[in-house]
């Protein structure tokens, strides 16, 4: 099953280059690294990165996550979220997509 991370693109390039991504400023305030199902991304880009010209999308494989993956319900949502404790290892990304935006998000993903 594949999840999605929203990244920047400069935290895209950080991540490339360290072969992991340790999380962004609102993951280590969290403890853990957010991430989205293919139904919930296009509203967590709308919610939290509206604003964003350029978004860089990931797919991450849930089988290379192993325990490090967690199935969370998040506060005021009512909604399971998929969370990562620890690191996000670039092995585990099945594909890339860079975005035009938050509006763009849900055309710009395969459907699963």
């Amino acid at each position: 099953m594949l999840i999605y991370k929203i990244l920047l693109p400069a935290q895209w390039a950080e991540f490339e280059a360290a072969g992991r991504f340790d999380g962004s400023p609102d993951d280590h305030r969290s403890g853990f690294i957010h991430l989205s199902t293919r139904e919930q991304v296009a509203h967590t880009a709308a919610r939290v990165f509206g604003q964003e010209p350029v978004l860089v999308v990931v797919a991450v494989e849930t089988e290379a996550l192993g325990e490090a993956l967690r199935w969370e319900e998040a506060p005021n949502r009512g909604e399971v979220f998929p969370h990562v404790y620890g690191s996000l290892p670039r092995a585990a990304v099945a594909a890339v997509h860079q975005v035009a935006g938050a509006p763009a998000v849900n055309e710009a993903l395969p459907r699963q």
